[in-house]
């Protein structure tokens, strides 16, 4: 059983940059993939970033790149998401995912996500 629990968010004027963190509890950090969503009120979660086990392949929502960074430090069991260049658009719930592989593959399913964290939020003024 992993838990997670992000951190991070908060109101940011646009064009601002905040990083988000997730910390897992649990071993075994390094066998797993991992992936940021996110979910605006009135809107259905949608898929930001994943980063696979093995640290060498990420994946990122089309909305997002060029300006959003998935990292992983596995040896504090931490993810990051660094945005920069912060839209009103990006206002939403954020929540880290987690899920087991003996692949080197990214999800960007949520349904292929086993534990998920309880949102932090992101809010951007224009």
């Amino acid at each position: 059983q992993v838990q997670l629990v992000e951190s991070g968010g908060g109101l940011v004027q646009a064009g601002g940059s905040l990083r988000l963190s997730c910390v897992a509890s649990g071993r075994a950090f390094s066998t797993y993939a991992l992936g940021w969503f996110r979910q605006a009120p009135g809107k259905e979660r949608e898929f930001v970033a994943a980063i696979n086990r093995d640290d060498d392949d990420r994946n990122y929502g089309e909305s997002v790149k060029g300006r959003f960074t998935i990292s992983r430090h596995n040896t504090k069991n931490t993810l990051y998401l660094q945005m920069n260049t912060l839209t009103p658009d990006d206002t939403a719930e954020y929540y880290c995912a987690a899920r087991r592989t003996v692949y080197g593959t990214t999800f960007v399913d949520q349904a292929e996500y086993e534990y998920w964290g309880q949102g932090t939020q992101v809010t951007v003024s224009s």
